[in-house]
């Protein structure tokens, strides 16, 4: 017999050893709100088809989770291939990245909306069947020549590099496909979803975390799938779609090629927008992003291209101009509440710009954190016909902030590490993982926080971007993808002993091993011949810059 401990009712109870996740679920009684989906045994993410053999402590999760979502997801995007590879038989499908609320992938060949009407039929009755997804485990060599002889090269360039004698693969029915991380035990837990054509792919649509009985709300993001799309044709021109295509290219010596090449390509990018804010004669610069998107860096990096347009850069913190700390707006829980628009004195920055546009001299005020008020220590500012001010923050974007500002003064840059590749072609990397990844690395060196503390933290700062960044980033003139090709392979060495120092008995502990399980994917790269000027120096340090 095992004992068990369910977290969601505190309750212990005893089973028979080997029993599975269904089984103690229904016999624990639990009055969920919704169905889960999967569970944390000893803060580890498993399916719900996982058999217990020792004690666990065990938390079941349903879609309204983050971990309960990726499961949902993966599965929806298995039985989507599988109903395409029945209708589409030797195509080549893709899964690109998450947008607009959804996720968008494509085939080699344009799908008609007829055919999407086929492929969203034959999902259902997939569905309708309740399927149950198996996992098989085999030798590596093995798994390798299943998936060569099924046509995916990018699975099996994955697998050559991976480096461990055993690896796995799922099966529904006959069709056979890899994703990273556990499924749902069966078809019938897939309740409901959407698919819809989507630029030349399709759009598959999934329930709204908050309210999982409705889809999320398509949300139009243009410019953000431009720059996806951008990212995508040099990846196939510099032919590194997948980690399979880069481990093989640096363990074939090209390392300092990619390198040199993600770096030209950011300069270049940088050295056009410098451009265009000259040609608009613009002279107030918003950079905005969410965290660890890399702002600070873009924008000192912009000052020396916009320097070589003769325009001369004055960097303005937004930090300077928060309210005193007692009149800064609370959270439900009490805590002051730093991440809203509203922790900024509007009124005051917004009156402090006009003067400053109209060519007044001005007092600059400095924000003193460790007494929670703005302080005056006599610096001043005087616009000059070369001047451009460049003001980096987390709402530049929001039309709050310089409602007083004629838009003809203003160039918003939006600022996002859109990660720059995928595993393979059905497993994507998400983008707040590159970024968590960073401000880890940022969180021990330089503010002494370990990785615990920043995966606690997370939440509340995903939970500020999605309602004080993301609504606003279509307002942005460019977008800026400061994610580099090689950037996880250089990250890996530095985050790895910070993950694996993340105890068992912490919440945190799940994040903690999802990252280190897709880390494992990626051959390392060492640092050392970086630029100082490189943006991943931000994080990693010895930058030429000055923070």
């Amino acid at each position: 017999m095992v004992r068990i401990f369910c977290k969601n009712n505190n309750k212990s109870k005893s089973f028979e050893a080997g029993v599975d996740l269904i089984d103690v679920c229904k016999r624990m009684n639990l009055e969920l709100p919704y169905k889960p989906v999967a569970a944390r045994v000893n803060n580890e993410v498993v399916g719900l088809t996982y058999r217990v053999y020792r004690n666990k402590d065990i938390e079941f999760l349903d879609i309204t989770s983050e971990d309960g979502m990726r499961m949902y997801v993966r599965s929806l995007t298995f039985v989507m291939m599988k109903a395409m590879h029945e209708l589409f038989p030797g195509r080549t499908v893709r899964f690109e990245n998450p947008i607009s609320k959804g996720y968008y992938c494509r085939m080699e060949t344009e799908l008609t909306e007829s055919e999407v009407d086929k492929v969203r039929e034959a999902m259902h009755k997939i569905i309708e069947r309740d399927i149950h997804f198996h996992r098989i485990e085999c030798h590596t060599a093995e798994a390798m020549k299943i998936f060569s002889k099924i046509g995916r090269g990018d699975k099996v360039r994955q697998l050559e590099t991976y480096g461990s004698l055993y690896a796995s693969y799922y099966m529904l029915e006959d069709y056979i496909d890899y994703y990273y991380g556990g499924l749902l035990p069966s078809t019938g837990y897939l309740t409901l979803f959407e698919i819809e054509k989507f630029c030349d792919g399709v759009l598959l649509r999934v329930p709204d975390r908050d309210k999982p009985m409705s889809l999320e709300d398509k949300v139009p993001q243009e410019k953000l799938q431009e720059r996806f799309t951008e990212r995508l044709r040099w990846q196939q021109i510099m032919g590194v779609e997948t980690v399979g295509d880069f481990n093989k290219a640096i363990i074939e010596g090209h390392g300092i090629e990619l390198v040199n090449v993600s770096e030209a390509l950011q300069e270049k990018r940088i050295a056009f927008i410098a451009d265009e804010i000259k040609r608009r004669g613009s002279r107030v610069v918003l950079i905005a992003g969410p965290s660890s998107s890399g702002k600070t860096t873009t924008g000192k990096r912009l000052s020396v291209h916009l320097m070589a347009c003769g325009l001369k850069p004055y960097a303005i913190s937004l930090d300077d101009f928060f309210l005193n700390r007692t009149q800064t707006p609370l959270k439900e829980d009490g805590d002051y509440d730093f991440e809203s628009i509203y922790s900024i004195d509007l009124p005051y920055f917004n009156e402090s710009l006009s003067k400053i546009l109209a060519g007044e001299e001005i007092p600059l005020p400095h924000y003193n954190f460790q007494k929670g008020e703005r302080e005056y220590l006599g610096n001043t500012i005087k616009l000059t016909p070369q001047m451009v001010l460049v003001i980096e923050g987390t709402h530049g974007l929001n039309p709050m902030l310089t409602a007083q500002i004629p838009e003809e003064e203003k160039f918003r840059i939006y600022v996002s590490a859109l990660t720059s590749i995928k595993l393979d072609f059905h497993n994507y990397i998400p983008t707040s993982d590159n970024r968590l990844l960073r401000r880890m690395l940022r969180d021990y060196k330089y503010r002494g926080y370990d990785a615990v503390e920043t995966i606690r933290r997370w939440p509340d700062v995903r939970e500020g971007e999605e309602k004080w960044i993301f609504p606003y980033q279509e307002n942005a003139d460019v977008m800026f993808n400061s994610a580099l090709l090689y950037e996880l392979a250089v990250l890996k060495p530095h985050v790895e002993p910070l993950l694996r120092q993340v105890p068992e008995n912490r919440e945190e502990y799940s994040v903690a091993r999802r990252l280190l399980k897709f880390l494992e994917y990626i051959v390392p790269l060492p640092d050392k011949e970086l630029p100082p000027t490189s943006l991943i120096r931000e994080f990693l340090g010895g930058s030429s810059f000055t923070y």
